[in-house]
């Protein structure tokens, strides 16, 4: 019996090892491969698309870093559209407000997007500790922000704008599946300020292990249970 539950364990060590790894798969891709001019005041924009394969469990996070330089950033409005139709907004000309109609003024950005971030791009000139600025262009260093997530037309009056649900998240593709065609969108929507480059886009997926993965765990877990109770 002793040596039934060693080989027991030793099992159940290799399903949570097994269970950590599934857990901890990233899925990094390149969204933009090219650099690509955001031309000034023009709804045609830049777009992105590329399909993902091999994507096992459902999503748990999802992080988009843009490096953009040039421009006017409250000009700026982008989106990421999901392989189930999901589409959430990264950025809605951020600086927009009430009283503020034209947005921030700096030339780009390289920054990272993510659900677990501490400050809404939208709002980050007001939160001057988030971020450095280098050449104009707002670079924000170890920190994560939050997509805007105001799911709104972009020339939409300021304070409507400013005031609208930021719901429409990253944390939307949470639950979902990573396999299919995914899109990014990214236009300047405002005149004024000239072009912007995209110089890259890179989106990396977190998926959870697949529910059999657990599933076996909790049975291995449940006749040690048994085993021991025997053997007492």
């Amino acid at each position: 019996m002793k040596d039934q539950i060693m080989k027991l364990k030793l099992t159940l060590l290799g399903l949570v090892a097994t269970a950590t790894l599934a857990s901890a798969q990233i899925y990094t891709t390149n969204i933009s491969t090219t650099v690509g001019t955001i031309a000034d005041y023009s709804p045609v924009g830049l777009t992105e698309t590329f399909a993902a394969t091999g994507l096992a469990g459902a999503i748990t996070n999802i992080q988009v870093n843009l490096n953009i330089t040039g421009g006017f950033n409250g000009d700026l409005y982008a989106y990421l559209a999901g392989p189930q139709g999901q589409l959430a907004v990264l950025l809605n000309r951020p600086g927009v407000t009430g009283s503020n109609p034209y947005g921030s003024g700096d030339a780009g950005f390289d920054i990272t997007l993510s659900e677990t971030g501490t400050v809404n791009i939208h709002d980050y000139a007001a939160n001057p500790g988030s971020y450095t600025l280098s050449g104009g262009q707002v670079v924000g260093g170890g920190t994560l922000f939050l997509a805007d997530g105001r799911n709104i037309d972009p020339l939409t009056a300021g304070g409507t704008l400013f005031g609208t649900s930021t719901a429409n998240n990253l944390s939307l593709f949470n639950g979902t599946l990573g396999d299919g065609m995914w899109t990014l969108f990214i236009a300047d929507l405002a005149p004024g300020g000239g072009p912007a480059t995209l110089n890259s886009a890179t989106l990396t997926i977190m998926t959870a292990p697949e529910p059999q993965t657990w599933g076996m765990l909790a049975g291995g877990l449940a006749l040690l249970a048994l085993f021991r109770r025997r053997s007492n």
